[in-house]
């Protein structure tokens, strides 16, 4: 393992947000995540994710220098790095036209030059990227960004905010995570919430989770005068008081999270009156790195806790799925996807015999209380009793399985005929015929 004592890899977890990314970090000599600072000597842990190119020069700063370098007019800021690499179109800066993967690509990899406190980029052994949401688009946008940064890492993984929180609270103590966990992040204009609950009746335990939004006043731009500073947030502390008590009222909740900066206690007295009581909460910002972190060491080396627990959050798999075969003339059942598995990395290939039929069935088996069936999967102008198939399985959307069957022939009896089977799945199943 990465974090084995005397190993000098460190394990990433970078949180890339469209305004604001971070990055935590675990190392052997610590033996605890740590979280690096933006500023020397202070505990800044927002990275603005922006770059500003100055006039008339190829000097690109990023991060708090960037906004500043912009705000004197020495430069041309570009922001919003992530949603721009997304569109794919050209930039236009300064009279030149860029790429934006590539200028997401030089935002990593300046802001990852922070780990010097720690050494060289070299050291990063395995990284965990995670992102507010996570699909194949995006999986492959961060793919080339980070391949252009050209890290030595062994190990390069991505995961969701939801996934990021879950891996969090595996490792915090068991009385925060009894009953619901709320997790509340003010982004902006908004605030989205996630909520958390285990079921530990079932084996492995489930973790179930939830997510809603609501607008919010923005935290910057207050007013120049006491008086109207006062007043507004007298009025944000009044307006999120009355949004907890719809989210908390009535519920059995451990523990609640408030993340992000604008998240402040001098403006927060009544909500976190009211959120005290009865309940642990917690004020930060780096919460979603440091489950990233957590999350990546967990993929090298699961915990205790890792093992019994699995996540059937909003992008996860849901389903078992696997299939009914004959292992020396005895029925079976041979497993392909586990549900816990987020469905962007769901994929598999097992390698099995036919004879003398030309179907075969998957077993899907909901662990969400929905009722399990099987999916007979037929191979229309199978011409051969006795086949040797290659199946091969992925996601190409959250709740749809993409199935191939391919003949690979019989050994030196009969040569391969490479035909191709394809069928989709959908996992949305209600029980109707």
């Amino acid at each position: 393992m990465l974090s084995r004592p005397g190993s000098s890899k460190i394990i990433v977890g970078y949180d890339l947000g469209n305004a604001f990314s971070q990055i935590s970090f675990f190392s052997a000599e610590t033996s605890e995540v740590e979280t690096v600072s933006s500023v020397t000597g202070a505990e800044v842990y927002s990275i603005p994710t922006a770059l500003c190119k100055r006039f008339d020069s190829n000097q690109w700063l990023y991060g708090r220098e960037a906004l500043k370098a912009a705000s004197d007019g020495e430069g041309v800021l570009v922001e919003n790095l992530l949603d721009l690499a997304l569109d794919g179109e050209p930039i236009h800066v300064d009279g030149t036209v860029y790429e934006p993967v590539a200028l997401l690509s030089l935002f990593l990899k300046r802001s990852l030059g922070l780990l010097s406190t720690v050494g060289s980029t070299d050291r990063i052994g395995a990284l965990m990227m995670t992102c507010e949401r996570m699909d194949n688009r995006l999986m492959e946008v961060l793919g080339l960004a980070l391949g252009r940064v050209k890290l030595r890492a062994r190990h390069i993984c991505f995961q969701s905010y939801e996934d990021s929180f879950y891996h969090y609270m595996l490792h915090q103590p068991s009385e925060l995570f009894l009953y619901q966990t709320v997790l509340c992040w003010y982004a902006g204009d908004r605030i989205k919430v996630y909520r958390m609950q285990c079921n530990r009746r079932a084996t492995p335990a489930a973790v179930y989770t939830g997510q809603e939004e609501f607008p919010f006043l923005s935290e910057g731009g207050m007013p120049e005068t006491d008086e109207l500073q006062k007043e507004r947030m007298e009025r944000m502390d009044r307006e999120l008081l009355a949004q907890m008590k719809t989210i908390c009222d009535q519920k059995m909740i451990s523990s609640v999270y408030m993340i992000g900066d604008g998240f402040q206690e001098e403006w927060m007295g009544e909500t976190l009156k009211y959120l005290c009581r009865g309940r642990r909460v917690f004020l930060g910002s780096n919460l979603f790195s440091k489950g990233a972190c957590l999350g990546m060491m967990e993929r090298l080396s699961p915990s205790s806790a890792g093992k019994t627990h699995v996540l059937l959050g909003h992008d996860k798999l849901k389903t078992n799925i696997g299939m009914r075969v004959n292992r020396k003339g005895e029925a079976s059942y041979c497993a392909l996807l586990d549900a816990g598995v987020s469905w962007y990395d769901a994929q598999t290939s097992y390698e099995f015999y036919m004879k003398d039929t030309d179907y075969f069935d998957l077993v899907l088996t909901p662990l969400d209380g929905k009722k399990g069936h099987v999916a007979r999967i037929t191979l229309d102008g199978l011409e051969f009793s006795i086949s040797r198939m290659l199946l091969k399985m992925y996601m190409p959307a959250q709740n749809l399985v993409a199935v191939t069957v391919e003949d690979l022939g019989f050994g030196e009896f009969r040569e391969a005929s490479h035909q191709v089977w394809r069928e989709e799945l959908p996992l949305d199943y209600d029980g109707k015929e």
